[in-house]
């Protein structure tokens, strides 16, 4: 398993728990959103963490 994989994954618990312990709506939906946020921070920067040299080429 790639550290991706398993950085998406721990979002998806940490969701998963959010969704089961947050009753409030707006709280629940910031909480969601921070991790949306993180989410697409990790896999955008893949390339950065799994070719780091080609970004020093350019």
């Amino acid at each position: 398993m790639s550290r991706l994989t398993g950085a998406l994954i721990a979002y998806v618990v940490l969701g998963v728990l959010a969704w089961l312990t947050i009753s409030d709506l707006r709280i629940r939906g910031f909480t969601f959103a921070i991790l949306a946020l993180f989410a697409v921070k990790s896999w955008l920067r893949r390339n950065d963490v799994m070719h780091p040299d080609k970004r020093d080429a350019e």
